[in-house]
C-alpha cells in the first residue's frame, strides 16, 4: 500500500449531489486531501431507488486511488445509509474506515452528550421518516420531525440560506437537545454557527457530521464551524 505525508480520505458521492464537495473544502484541515468517486441515482428519493446505491459502493470504492492509504471511506448519502444501514459497510469492505451521515450523526450526539433531536429534512415525508426511524432504532429520541418536501436532490441543493435556516428555526421542539439537519445535497454547513447562536443548542447538518466523524475517527485535530467540532472522542 503507498504512503505518503498527507492524510488521504475518499468519498463516494451520488451522480447528482451538487453540495458535498464544497462542504469537505471547507471542513477539511490543511494536510488532507479528498478523493471523489461517484455512483448514479434516479430521484426521486425514494426507499426503492435508495436502496439502488447499494450494489454500486463496491466498484466506487475500488476506484478510489487504488493502492493508497485512505484514513477513512464516507458514503455521501444520509438516507440511503438509513435504507442500507450496516450494508454500506459491508459493501464497500476494510479497507479503510467507513463513515456514513447517520453513523456520524450519532457519534456525534454521542459525544454531545445529546439524547433527544429535532430533525428536519429538504425531503419527502416518507424519506424524513427512513432517517428518523433509523435514529430510533439506534437508541435516539426524535421528538419530531419536519420535512420541507422535495422530492428530488438537485432542487434541495438550491435552497437558500434564509430558507433553510427559517425551516430550521421552526423545526426546533422544546424538549430537543439538538437539532440534526438531514442530506448531504442540503446547503446548510455555512448557516450551523448562526441556527446555533439562535435556538442556543448544537446543530448538525449530514456533512457536517460525516467529515467531523471521518476526522475524529483518524485522529486529526480540526477547527471548524460550530460546536461538534470542537469535540474530540480521543
Amino acid at each position: 500500500m503507498w504512503r505518503d505525508d498527507v492524510n488521504r480520505f475518499g468519498l463516494i458521492a451520488l451522480a447528482t449531489d451538487r453540495t458535498i464537495e464544497g462542504d469537505a473544502q471547507r471542513l477539511l484541515p490543511p494536510g488532507c486531501r479528498l478523493h471523489v468517486t461517484r455512483i448514479p441515482f434516479d430521484n426521486p428519493t425514494t426507499a426503492e431507488n435508495l436502496k439502488k446505491t447499494g450494489p454500486h459502493l463496491k466498484a466506487a470504492s475500488d476506484l478510489l486511488v487504488p493502492g493508497v492509504a485512505l484514513k477513512g471511506i464516507a458514503f455521501g448519502c444520509t438516507s440511503a445509509s438509513a435504507v442500507l444501514g450496516d450494508g454500506v459497510q459491508q459493501a464497500i469492505g476494510s479497507r479503510a474506515p467507513v463513515s456514513t451521515p447517520v453513523a456520524a450523526a450519532l457519534r456525534g450526539f454521542a459525544a454531545l452528550g445529546v439524547t433527544r433531536i429535532a430533525l428536519m429534512t429538504p425531503y419527502l415525508r416518507e424519506t424524513t421518516d427512513l432517517v428518523g426511524d433509523h435514529f430510533q432504532a439506534n437508541g435516539l429520541d426524535v421528538v419530531s420531525r419536519r420535512s420541507m418536501g422535495h422530492a428530488d436532490d438537485r432542487d434541495m441543493a438550491l435552497l437558500s440560506a434564509d430558507e433553510i435556516v427559517e425551516f430550521a428555526q421552526a423545526s426546533d421542539h422544546p424538549q430537543a437537545e439538538a437539532l440534526f439537519m438531514s442530506c448531504t445535497a442540503l446547503p446548510a454547513v455555512s448557516v450551523i454557527e448562526r441556527l446555533e447562536e439562535t435556538i442556543g443548542k448544537p446543530v448538525l447538518s449530514s456533512n457536517l457530521a460525516l467529515f467531523w466523524s471521518m476526522l475524529d475517527i483518524a485522529r486529526i485535530p480540526a477547527q471548524g464551524t460550530g460546536r461538534l467540532f470542537q469535540v474530540r472522542t480521543w
